[in-house]
């Protein structure tokens, strides 16, 4: 547990001490039923809250990385929000405890901006894969996104210490962005984040969530209009 990164000012670790590598790909991955959900598709949006150590992006680029040519998307937009950025020191200390992303960790690392202003991050990490991180409050910076978004992960510090990610200013843009089908997954199962969601128009349901938390919420959008 001494790998996993804790932030003082959410008081919450960054992610599971149980296996952080495999809460990731259930709770993200499987949660949004990937790889199914890419398959025959030209290009494939997602748009994460909370790009912390950059796990679940790195979850994402194995996953990319094992599965057939012809089960990929060819483009790969990966979309992540982050309010304070984590050094690249930081970052390869939480992450290089899993062997298994060397490579794709070496890839992030590669591209990695070294400054944490504010702004917006295109980064070519590999070919057809770009990462887009938009370093600021979420809150200010969603509003201003314009994408299709094919899944959300929504993976910021719980709601109880950073409520400010769970409102319902993102929800709506949630909404705003999503096609019919688009879906979503989160660790969390507080009402009002399932409430929030199903205001705007998300299908949600409650299932096991990964370790020591009992529940956490899957979902698809039914408001969006059909995807082209």
């Amino acid at each position: 547990m001494n790998h996993v990164p804790r932030s003082e000012i959410f008081d919450d670790v960054y992610f599971s001490p149980v296996d952080g590598l495999a809460e990731a790909r259930y709770v993200y991955l499987e949660g949004n039923k990937l790889p199914d959900s890419w398959k025959g598709r030209d290009c494939f949006t997602i748009c994460e809250l909370g790009f912390g150590t950059g796990l679940d992006f790195l979850a994402v680029l194995q996953l990319l990385a094992m599965s057939p040519a012809e089960d990929k998307p060819k483009v790969l937009h990966y979309i992540s929000f982050e309010k304070y950025p984590l050094t690249k020191d930081v970052i390869k200390a939480a992450l290089s405890h899993w062997g298994v992303l060397d490579s794709v960790l070496d890839a992030l690392l590669s591209k990695y901006p070294d400054d944490s202003e504010e702004g917006v991050y295109d980064l070519a990490i590999m070919e057809g894969v770009t990462l887009t991180l938009i370093i600021g409050d979420v809150n200010d910076a969603l509003p201003e996104l314009n994408a299709q978004v094919d899944c959300w992960f929504l993976a910021g510090f719980k709601p109880s210490t950073n409520p400010d990610m769970w409102s319902d200013l993102v929800f709506q843009n949630m909404a705003r962005l999503s096609a019919q089908a688009t879906t979503f997954s989160t660790f969390t199962a507080v009402g009002y984040v399932r409430r929030g969601l199903t205001s705007v128009g998300f299908d949600v349901q409650k299932i096991s969530g990964f370790g020591y938390k009992w529940h956490m919420l899957v979902g698809t959008y039914d408001g969006g209009k059909q995807c082209a």
